[in-house]
């Protein structure tokens, strides 16, 4: 590897929301990482100098709430026209032109959403964790609340502001090494045990949450960084994209049921629920991605794919990209 694409550099450029922090390794096209909640750039640690060995200009964001990225105080601030407005931003701070654009959980919604309203900046887009689901349907909120009979889905108890705050961030390092657990292959919570996706009633996320032992690919110094970030901004940053999803609805309206017509890659988890809750959105990839190069489902993996699964998601995209 050259000593340039050893080299990491932070930087914060403009963005429409005041500014955004970036990790930068590498030299070559511009690949974009966006990562999901509650994550930060960190996500991407094995992806950046995996990608700048095979000649790219990796750069993963701290997504706007995040990390040392700027953190409006209004929650429409969140929505994701501004989100793709960030990236957007980033691309050109970068003296760049365009880029390939990669999202893992809510970045992968973003970087689709990247790709459908600015294909002129985002030339493909690569998916993790979370399909390609065009807007449609009823109102987000109305689906939610819908879900889960007696018990309440974990979007829907993400939408009163200070609500989720006030479980999380008493205690922000246990939580988080909880929630990273639950939705880990090898510590997620066994067939028939309580979704940690629903709350029972007086209830929190937290009482569904996986006692003891971290998953496999999160480290104790791994989790002192995200806890660490989140200890020092808050949480509500981060919450504030759930609370914008009827917003988006609204928003994209004039996108009703649009395909994503770039070059496209998905990669999920087998144990994921955001893989096998939306195999219908897999499934109609040849309508709603007709450029999908390949997709894949990795046997045994959770959520946090590019985490606990970095040598194969890295061969992948490498692969992905090289085809482009």
């Amino acid at each position: 590897m050259s000593r340039k694409a050893a080299e990491t550099t932070h930087r914060l450029v403009s963005s429409p929301g005041g500014r955004i922090h970036l990790v930068e390794q590498g030299a070559g096209p511009l690949v974009l990482l966006v990562h999901g909640f509650p994550e930060s750039w960190y996500s991407w640690r094995h992806q950046l100098p995996a990608l700048a060995a095979a000649g790219y200009r990796a750069v993963a964001v701290d997504v706007r709430g995040y990390g040392r990225s700027s953190r409006p105080a209004a929650t429409e601030a969140y929505r994701m026209l501004d989100l793709v407005a960030d990236n957007a931003a980033v691309v050109h701070a970068l003296g760049e032109e365009s880029a390939v654009v990669v999202g893992h959980d809510w970045g992968a919604t973003i970087a689709a959403n990247s790709a459908l309203l600015r294909p002129d900046v985002f030339r493909a887009v690569g998916l993790l964790s979370v399909p390609y689901t065009p807007r449609g349907g009823p109102r987000p909120s109305d689906v939610f609340a819908g879900m889960g009979g007696d018990e309440e889905f974990y979007v829907s108890y993400f939408q009163e502001p200070g609500r989720a705050e006030a479980e999380i961030e008493p205690d922000v390092r246990g939580w988080l090494a909880g929630f990273y657990a639950a939705l880990s292959a090898d510590t997620m919570p066994p067939p028939g045990a309580p979704d940690p996706h629903f709350v029972g009633e007086g209830q929190t996320l937290r009482d569904r949450f996986p006692p003891g032992r971290l998953p496999g690919w999160l480290s104790e110094r791994d989790l002192d960084v995200y806890a660490g970030e989140f200890e020092r901004t808050g949480v509500t940053g981060a919450l504030n994209r759930y609370r914008n999803m009827d917003r988006d609805w609204e928003d994209l309206a004039a996108f009703d049921g649009a395909p994503i017509s770039q070059p496209s890659l998905f990669v999920g988890g087998g144990l994921d629920a955001s893989t096998t809750w939306l195999a219908d959105a897999i499934e109609a990839y040849p309508v709603t991605l007709p450029g999908l190069v390949s997709s894949h489902v990795l046997d045994g993996c959770g959520h946090w794919i590019q985490q606990e699964r970095p040598d194969e998601v890295n061969h992948l995209l490498v692969e992905w990209l090289t085809a482009l």
